[in-house]
């Protein structure tokens, strides 16, 4: 049962778009030849959400509690920014409760991930691909400014819901199939809700867990992975960066050859798949003991127009 499932405060949306209680739940598995040496990887099958990424978890809670507070009222659209995977998240469940959704998303999104948005029947507008996910997060606060009565933007950067649905969702899930049992987690930085979440809960369960962070490179770096590095970049307000303790720097090509590893391997994961696989591996290579658990965030097939499947 998901968290969603087990609060009566959602109950009622769930019995009236039943689509709902195929968020979270998801499986923890072992990756496959990853316990050589004694550490152990086991990675959250995020892709088998109905949106097919780990973003389905905010976006539902966002949405649904936008609805309880009287945010969400006939008439306005939800708009918010996204690399591609909440966009499809907001358009899924926006067609679900009947409700019109925009989306500004940077160019560079790939192609399969924008035309998901656009079955859903979402609006989607397209920044400079050259500015990064900084400048879809600013033009849409721009149109929401323009027109506030229109837009209810929930602003997954700053919307405590985001983070909420990872502490109280897949960090309680962590636990209950790992009995417990975890040394470390690695993840990245998009909004900074599955870092802060399941880090935060996971760290209350036992506090000797590490948290490691993968850090992309700027350009073209990895889709939903934000660097932090510049003081140009704006830095999410929900995340807490006081939970991390370690940062490890993985390349475009480092992930897209762990991303083949995957495959080679049956699994077909995306490219923040393949990053936190290669920075996971060196936490095991080190430490013989670990036990290593991290976020498989969606499927390789949204890729396939970009470059990361191409030799």
């Amino acid at each position: 049962m998901s968290w969603l499932e087990s609060s009566p405060r959602y109950r009622p949306f769930l019995e009236r778009f039943p689509v709902l209680r195929l968020i979270g739940g998801t499986r923890l598995f072992p990756i496959p030849g990853t316990t050589d040496g004694g550490a152990q990887i086991l990675a959250k099958a995020e892709w088998s959400n109905p949106g097919g990424s780990v973003k389905d978890r905010p976006v539902a809670q966002m949405l649904l509690e936008a609805s309880i507070a009287g945010e969400l009222t006939p008439g306005r659209r939800i708009l918010d920014s996204s690399s591609g995977n909440a966009g499809i998240a907001y358009a899924m469940i926006g067609a679900m409760m009947g409700v019109p959704v925009t989306l500004v998303v940077p160019g560079n999104a790939s192609a399969e991930r924008k035309e998901r948005i656009l079955a859903h029947g979402a609006q989607l507008r397209q920044t400079d691909p050259l500015e990064g996910y900084d400048a879809a997060l600013r033009e849409a606060h721009r149109l929401a400014t323009s027109d506030p009565a229109l837009y209810f933007m929930p602003d997954q950067y700053a919307n405590r819901h985001n983070w909420m649905a990872h502490y109280d969702g897949t960090a309680s899930e962590i636990l209950e199939q790992t009995a417990g049992r975890l040394t470390h987690l690695v993840a990245g930085i998009g909004t900074g809700g599955t870092l802060t979440g399941v880090g935060r809960r996971l760290k209350e369960h036992d506090a000797r867990l590490r948290v490691v962070c993968v850090v992309p490179e700027a350009f073209p770096g990895i889709e939903g992975l934000k660097p932090l590095e510049s003081p140009q970049d704006i830095v999410p307000e929900i995340l807490d960066a006081s939970l991390i303790d370690e940062r490890i720097r993985v390349s475009t090509d480092e992930a897209a050859s762990a991303c083949l590893d995957l495959a080679r391997a049956g699994l077909f994961v995306g490219q923040s798949s393949g990053a936190y696989f290669h920075a996971a591996r060196q936490v095991a290579r080190r430490e013989p003991g670990a036990r290593i658990v991290t976020i498989f965030s969606d499927l390789g097939e949204r890729y396939f127009s970009t470059r990361l499947w191409r030799p």
